[in-house]
């Protein structure tokens, strides 16, 4: 076999942000970790945000997360893109700028040194695209291979945004498909078309600066990116650290078509089962059809933004959203939390 041969995902059990550990598990590997107080520490890992957020002045904070995870494209170059973006994303949600940014990876002994370079190439092209650095990193051995970041950004901390400040009478709105889990999962199996995997590619490709951007100029009250926990697994999160309750209207998610084929016929992560046991017991399904709700619990990697936007300023984001994302929607509504579930499909 030839370097350019190498076939990525067939070295990894898992594809993408896939192989992120379920947000139930994770909450009980937290338990009963005392937290050190800190008046600058706005956001830390006892919420379950996005990125880390400590002030350095009145106008200044630094925002800082890692994200990495196995090959979930063969081609070393796109599975670098991927992993960089989905790992700058983090920043983006809480409303920052990435500036610097450090290489974490794993590599087997075996591993041509042209499919190394190629996957940090695609890393370090994906960060200059941000506008920010790559200025080091650690590497280690490993059977699987893995690829991410540790990123740092600066937000002003008037401007931070959080996955916990939604109010009721909120518009969310989202900024792209869904369904790359299960069009990965499916490519592992070479299940899934050429076209809707190109599509996937691009999305996943695709950084959230844009929507970033215009998000920062509009009055938004809560935001976090749509990764290993899906839809409704990273809509519950929002839903619980703001107070509230989430309608969402199921015929507004933009579903990618060949996803949605695929999830009729069963073809499915297996983060999308762990998804659905951490959020089912408190989403309400309404009349939504079994393949649906799947696609909503999807596992996506370097998925959108899900932003709860003031209403008196929702329609103009979201016209100016409109064109400058992968897929502008207008999901649902922030509701004030009546008891019981918490996300409602209609």
């Amino acid at each position: 076999m030839s370097e350019n041969q190498v076939k990525l995902t067939k070295l990894a059990r898992c594809a993408g942000c896939g192989a992120k550990v379920g947000a139930g598990t994770l909450a009980k590997l937290l338990e009963g970790i005392r937290v050190r107080q800190d008046p600058n520490l706005l956001v830390g890992f006892d919420r379950s945000d996005d990125a880390s957020v400590y002030k350095l002045s009145e106008d200044l904070a630094l925002v800082q997360t890692v994200d990495f995870f196995p090959p979930i494209a063969d081609d070393p170059y796109l599975f670098g893109q991927i992993a960089a973006a989905n790992a700058l994303s983090d920043v983006y949600a809480m409303g920052g700028e990435p500036k610097l940014c450090l290489n974490i990876m794993a590599v087997p002994k075996d591993m041509p040194p042209e499919t190394v370079h190629q996957l940090l190439r695609g890393g370090y092209d994906k960060v200059y695209e941000a506008g920010a650095l790559i200025t080091g990193g650690h590497s280690i051995l490993d059977d699987e291979p893995k690829y991410g970041l540790a990123v740092t950004g600066f937000v002003r901390p008037d401007k931070m945004l959080t996955n916990s400040g939604a109010r009721p009478g909120d518009v969310l709105l989202f900024t792209k498909p869904v369904g790359t889990g299960v069009l990965t999962t499916a490519a592992k199996a070479d299940m899934a078309p050429a076209g809707a995997m190109a599509r996937a590619y691009e999305l996943m490709t695709t950084l959230n600066k844009a929507a970033r951007d215009i998000m920062v100029r509009h009055p938004v009250h809560a935001c976090t990116d749509v990764t290993g926990f899906g839809l409704l697994g990273h809509g519950l999160e929002m839903a619980q650290g703001s107070g509230v309750e989430l309608e969402i209207d199921v015929s507004a998610v933009d579903m990618i078509p060949e996803a949605a084929e695929l999830a009729k016929m069963g073809i499915l992560p297996e983060g999308m089962y762990r998804n659905r046991a951490f959020a089912e017991d408190s989403v309400d399904p309404g009349a939504a059809e079994l393949w649906q709700q799947d696609l909503l619990y999807d596992p996506q990697t370097s998925g959108g933004l899900l932003m709860a936007a003031d209403p008196a300023g929702a329609e103009a984001l979201f016209r100016e959203l409109e064109g400058a994302v992968p897929s502008a929607q207008r999901l649902g509504v922030v509701r004030e939390y009546r008891g019981g579930k918490r996300v409602f499909l209609r």
